[in-house]
């Protein structure tokens, strides 16, 4: 593999084309973990919101049943 730069700073700079090339690889790689990261996040929200609906439909539920036991024993 022949390196066909003569140092760092010319790799870097790319015959002026470095900016751009630098910048777009940057964009690529930004876009690239927003497209993992945001699928991901979303599924943590959506998980806690299920958790937190069952969460409240136990708790109406055993709202509900105490509700009935108070009914029953205040009919007799």
């Amino acid at each position: 593999m022949i390196f066909r730069f003569d140092s760092l700073q010319d790799f870097l700079q790319m015959s002026g084309h470095g900016p751009y090339v630098w910048s777009a690889y940057a964009v690529s790689i930004a876009f690239m973990l927003w497209l993992v990261a945001s699928p991901l996040r979303r599924r943590r929200q959506i998980l806690a919101d299920v958790q937190r609906q069952q969460h409240r439909e136990a708790l109406r539920q055993s709202e509900d049943a105490v509700d009935d036991n108070y009914v029953a024993e205040n009919r007799s």
